[in-house]
């Protein structure tokens, strides 16, 4: 971290991005993209059959997933207490 606060990304000896993330923010960030694609299926198909009932669930789970995602990636630029993964 630098003197303004700011986290500057290192890199590891194989020339790797060293950025702070834990395991749990990865996980959400990896699992929420594979949500997403599923949510953007039902929510065509919902389209498609004219079951809009499983379109607005799709949508709202994708919203939900979405804010997941972006609070993860918060989390990620703060700065951790020393622990990185």
């Amino acid at each position: 971290m630098s003197d303004n606060g700011e986290w500057h990304e290192g890199r590891d000896r194989k020339g790797h991005a060293m950025v702070p993330a834990t395991p749990r923010d990865v996980v959400h960030i990896r699992v929420g993209s594979f949500v997403l694609v599923f949510m953007f299926a039902f929510a065509v198909l919902g389209l498609l059959t004219g079951a809009y009932v499983i379109t607005a669930i799709a949508v709202v789970l994708a919203v939900v997933t979405v804010v997941d995602m972006v609070m993860a990636i918060r989390r990620q630029k703060r700065g951790h207490d020393g622990e990185a993964g």
